[in-house]
């Protein structure tokens, strides 16, 4: 079922220069449903239980023991829904789409089959493969759906972007030279880590600098902002939702399971790039007058998050069972930011749908004329922040608790400080709804109508789900806490 759940899309995206123009959005939503489904019963299957499941390995370049070697367990699962969830939500709110609707759904589609397998990939090889197309395709996009600087926004993305992907194959070389006898498989070199000492090092130093671009981290972020400013509002949603979690997620999978002792030596360095990442993304978002930029920079904060209990994870010397809740908190987190950014970044482009504008000083009032938008703005708002009842609040709560409690003070100082960005997203958002949604009419607020229904239903599965898990986490919980115990024992072992 795993590999129809990956290749659905791709084979529809095949399929649509065949298919009558005017039933292109219709098939690329049918697609999108379909693979939903697909996931939703696959994790119904699989149940909470620990281990890999819907494996597959077949051999595929024989002469480096590469393979197509696909599976998925705690961590895969809820990155699956989440992809699924999020490409069925902009191909619902694409409906409306009018410029070169056939290749914008062919081209999305392809996303969805890059995402779904790199989430699946139990290659390093085939990971790399899955997370260099997303590039590519993320690039035509912005280059083509765009607006405002498109071109240079697109080719910037493109070229930091994969200047990181070739750092990360330099890592992914160390870790199968290293291995011995050599191999891409990941289950493999998770049961016996290949390096230690200093070869270790340098090689979690390639792989934090690959996947660290593509989180993003400070100081590796500034493609971020420009790319989301002048994507698409569907391409700036899987951008956010989906892609950026690629980085969070190696981690987990690559990273700390197969650099276990360079980990553990390094995890003050991920903790100090994790809090930087969440007081400098909140700054900075709190000074922007764009509220697509804002926005972004909010994506910096809470991906900053997720680095933060990672690197508090790597403290092998505090407590397993805060660290547990660390690493899930970050994979809560993963999902959480997913669906409420996702939701922000479309509720952004209804704002450009209609009034062409991010402007926050030329709105006011909106709620007057639009208030199932503001409604939705403010749930979607809240939920950022990590208001209790909201996902955020879930996934927060349970980072602050893990960094806080590992028992180490450096540990403890750090997410005490991080707890400041709370703060300040708090302010940022407030600031929005004050001025955007509340405040005096602007003069761009009469263009502002509400949303349309195929927006409405795009938005509202999205907030709904954040608050699914915001009042009730256990399904979520229960899958990703046995994948959290596995990686804190591998990291301390």
């Amino acid at each position: 079922m795993l590999n129809l759940v990956i290749f659905l899309p791709l084979a529809v995206a095949l399929a649509l220069p065949a298919v009558p123009r005017r039933a292109v959005p219709w098939a690329w939503i049918g697609a999108c449903v379909l693979d939903l489904a697909l996931v939703i019963g696959m994790w119904a299957a699989h149940g909470t239980g620990g281990g890999v499941a819907y494996e597959t390995n077949v051999r595929w370049i024989p002469s480096v023991r590469a393979g197509y070697h696909v599976g998925v367990d705690g961590l895969s699962l809820p990155l699956l829904a989440l992809t699924a969830v999020l490409f069925a939500a902009c191909a619902v709110y694409s409906l409306r789409q009018t410029h070169r609707v056939r290749a914008f759904a062919i081209l999305f589609l392809f996303l969805e089959t890059v995402c779904l397998g790199l989430f699946a990939a139990l290659d390093l090889l085939l990971f790399f493969v899955f997370f260099d197309l997303s590039i590519v395709g993320m690039y035509f996009v912005i280059l083509l759906w765009g607006h405002g600087d498109r071109t240079r926004s697109a080719l910037q993305f493109f070229l930091y972007t994969f200047l990181g992907s070739l750092v990360l194959l330099l890592g992914f070389i160390g870790l199968y030279l290293g291995a011995d006898p050599h191999t891409f498989d990941m289950v493999e070199l998770t049961r016996t880590p290949p390096l230690s000492g200093g070869p270790a090092g340098l090689t979690l130093l390639a792989v934090g600098i690959g996947l660290g671009i593509k989180t993003p981290v400070v100081p590796f972020h500034t493609w971020l902002p420009p790319a989301h400013t002048d994507a698409p509002a569907a391409g700036s949603a899987i951008l956010a939702g989906v892609m950026l979690k690629m980085g969070t997620y190696g981690l987990v999978r690559i990273a700390m399971p197969m650099l276990p002792d360079a980990w553990r030596r390094y995890a003050p360095v991920f903790l100090i790039v994790g809090l930087a990442g969440v007081l400098y993304g909140a700054l900075v978002a709190l000074a922007q007058d764009d509220v697509k930029r804002l926005v972004a920079y909010t994506s910096v904060n809470h991906m900053g998050y997720i680095v933060l209990a990672l690197g508090a994870a790597g403290y092998a010397t505090g407590d397993a069972d805060a660290r547990r809740l660390a690493v899930t908190g970050a994979v809560t987190q993963m999902v959480s930011h997913g669906l409420v950014t996702g939701a922000l970044f479309l509720l952004c482009g209804v704002l450009y749908d209609r009034a062409g504008s991010y402007d926050l000083g030329r709105f006011g009032g909106i709620a007057r004329g639009a208030p199932v938008f503001a409604a939705l703005t403010a749930v979607a708002a809240f939920a950022s922040l990590g208001l209790p009842g909201l996902s955020g609040f879930v996934a927060e709560f349970q980072i602050f608790a893990g960094t806080i409690g590992s028992g180490t003070a450096a540990t403890a100082v750090t997410g005490a400080l991080a707890v400041l960005g709370i703060l300040v997203t708090a302010a940022l958002f407030l600031r929005v709804l004050h001025r955007a949604v509340l405040g005096p009419p602007g003069e761009l607020t009469p263009l502002v109508t509400d949303v349309r229904r195929p927006e409405l239903a795009a938005l509202v599965p999205l907030l709904a789900l954040s608050l699914v898990i915001g009042v009730a986490p256990r399904v979520l919980l229960d899958t990703i806490e046995p994948l959290s115990a596995a990686v804190v024992a591998l990291v301390g072992r």
